[in-house]
């Protein structure tokens, strides 16, 4: 089976020559010729990762989770209930009803943070691009070697048949 070249491979199992290949199947077919195994794609993705990217992960996961939520509504209403209420009262509030300073840092984190979460959409995308093209290759390859099995069954079918043959028939 490995004395086969990608060629032969593509010829027999695709009807196809090798030039008529896609980018996928040429691969599939190099895989299958090399025996190596497939790479689970989101382990390769996490360590081609960037700092940056990872990062955006990060934000997005942390921005999206009711943690953050509870704990931004703490804070801003512990803000506003501290300028309002205990800081106002003693002539110290920092940012005093209608609460302008409060109103531009989160101006400013929406500026930030919406963003960072689309570089980590853009980022989950590609992933899942690459995941389904994965997916593709290894269903492709999956195929094949069904289609290879059945083969050598059938091979196996045809070699039986001919050892229960009485003698007579085998000769002809």
């Amino acid at each position: 089976m490995t004395s086969r070249t990608v060629d032969d491979l593509a010829m027999e199992l695709l009807g196809k020559s090798s030039d008529a290949l896609s980018p996928a199947e040429r691969r599939v077919l190099e895989r299958i010729h090399k025996r190596e195994t497939t790479q689970d794609i989101g382990v390769v993705h996490e360590e081609s990762a960037t700092f940056g990217e990872r990062l955006s992960d990060h934000v997005a996961a942390v921005g999206g989770s009711w943690g953050f939520i509870i704990a931004f509504a703490v804070v801003l209403f512990g803000w506003m209930f501290l300028n309002s209420q205990i800081l106002n009262r003693m002539g110290m509030a920092f940012d005093p009803y209608p609460f302008i300073f409060l109103n531009l840092l989160l101006s400013t984190l929406a500026a930030v943070q919406a963003p960072i979460i689309m570089m980590s959409q853009n980022r989950q995308a590609d992933k899942d691009r690459t995941a389904a093209a994965h997916d593709y290759e290894v269903n492709l390859r999956a195929e094949l070697e069904i289609l290879r099995l059945h083969e050598k069954v059938n091979h196996l079918i045809d070699q039986m048949d001919r050892l229960n043959r009485p003698d007579e028939e085998r000769a002809t």
